[in-house]
């Protein structure tokens, strides 16, 4: 496999990596339809955890199993697949070398107290996904939270654990908590600072929400007014957060969210392409519609991203 020139130029962002680190990216940015292109799908699965198994597979029952996302991953040709440590067990065998693996080592569930803060557990190790030939670790972390600083010292000592043996983090950097109001969780302040906040954790690999036009902090909203920041559509939200993920030199994917009309997630796509973002990580918006309506929609992603369509 020979990396093309948009890859290397990705990949020489990251001056302080293990050839080990540099060589699991590469393995994810060849891979699949979008190999190549600097760009990327990655399908995660990691929500029966934080929203319980009904929530999630009902809607398209044969998704209860793993290894129906493992399939729907390498047919659609995507870039890599996200899951907790059990899914991946469940067909690690059946499954080796074919699609770029993804352990996401801490979890959430929704049958925890609101009172208990806003956190996740480590449930799965670096050990775990070298066991199971993972091109990388995934982490998940709440700015905002009180348990924030919790949150960043785990990852910072995975994240250096993992390094050392050429395995690079992906950080999933969601603002909630108690310093958070609900619309600012995907205001563009915080998104923007969430996207900083995980590169200076060392995330080879940033996946943040969409955000909209509202702005949280007060002080952060002076700077946007007086500096005329364009924050206006959804592109020029797209490039301001890849702006803060060290001016672009950040791999940055934007999450899907809850299940939406095609349209729309395409509307997405396109937004994050003319934004200079790097791709999707979509799940939701993927696995609950029928095998063959996902393949279609993912397959049209593709050409967005392509810029076909």
């Amino acid at each position: 496999m020979r990396a093309t020139r948009i890859v290397q130029k990705i990949l020489a962002n990251y001056e302080g990596e293990t050839p080990g680190v540099k060589a699991n990216l590469c393995r994810m940015l060849m891979e699949g339809k979008l190999g190549g292109t600097g760009k990327m799908i990655i399908l995660p699965v990691d929500q029966g955890f934080e929203h319980g198994p009904a929530r999630c597979f009902a809607v398209n029952p044969a998704a209860y199993d793993p290894h129906y996302h493992y399939q729907l991953a390498i047919d659609a040709g995507l870039n890599a697949y996200a899951a907790p440590l059990g899914s991946l067990e469940a067909g690690a065998d059946t499954f080796a070398g074919q699609i770029p693996t993804i352990l996401k080592c801490n979890s959430a569930n929704s049958l925890m107290s609101d009172t208990a803060g806003k956190n996740q557990a480590v449930t799965a190790s670096v050990a775990d996904a070298l066991r199971l030939g993972c091109a990388a670790i995934g982490f998940t972390i709440y700015p905002g939270s009180d348990m924030a600083l919790d949150m960043f010292e785990e990852i910072s000592a995975m994240r250096q654990e993992a390094a050392a043996v050429g395995l690079p983090t992906v950080i999933w950097s969601y603002p909630r908590g108690e310093a958070i109001t609900k619309d600012g969780e995907t205001a563009i302040d915080v998104a923007a600072y969430a996207a900083q906040i995980a590169a200076l954790l060392g995330a080879h690999i940033i996946k943040i929400k969409l955000s909209t036009d509202h702005l949280m902090l007060p002080e952060a909203k002076k700077v946007y007014e007086k500096e005329k920041i364009d924050i206006a559509t959804q592109a020029a939200r797209v490039r301001h957060c890849m702006q803060a993920s060290f001016g672009g030199r950040r791999i940055v994917v934007f999450s899907g969210g809850a299940k939406k009309g095609e349209d729309s997630v395409y509307d997405d796509a396109r937004a994050i392409r003319d934004g200079g973002g790097n791709g999707s990580i979509i799940g939701r918006n993927s696995f609950q519609r029928s095998r063959e309506d996902a393949l279609a929609m993912l397959g049209k992603l593709v050409d967005i991203y392509k810029g076909r369509a």
